[in-house]
C-alpha cells in the first residue's frame, strides 16, 4: 500500500512541476516524468502535497537538479 501511494505522490509531484511550464507542456512526456521524480521527491518532499510550493521548491533547487530533470524543466 504504502509504495502505490508513494507512486501516485510521485506521479503528482511531477505533474505538478512541469505544470510551472506552459500549458502545451504541462502533461509533461513520461521521460519528463520520469526524469524528476526521483528530484522532486530528494529536494521537496516536505512540500508535497502542495502543488505551488513543490514548484517554487523546484526553481529554488534548480541546480541541484539532475541533468535529465534540468532539461525537462527547461523545455517547458
Amino acid at each position: 500500500m504504502t509504495k502505490l501511494r508513494n507512486a501516485l505522490i510521485g506521479t503528482a509531484v511531477v505533474a505538478a512541476v512541469l505544470v510551472s511550464s506552459t500549458a502545451g507542456f504541462a502533461q509533461g512526456t513520461p521521460e519528463q516524468r520520469s526524469a524528476c521524480t526521483g528530484d522532486a521527491f530528494r529536494l521537496c518532499s516536505g512540500d508535497i502535497p502542495n502543488v505551488s510550493r513543490i514548484i517554487a521548491c523546484m526553481k529554488v533547487n534548480f541546480s541541484k537538479l539532475s541533468p535529465g530533470c534540468k532539461a525537462a524543466f527547461v523545455k517547458g
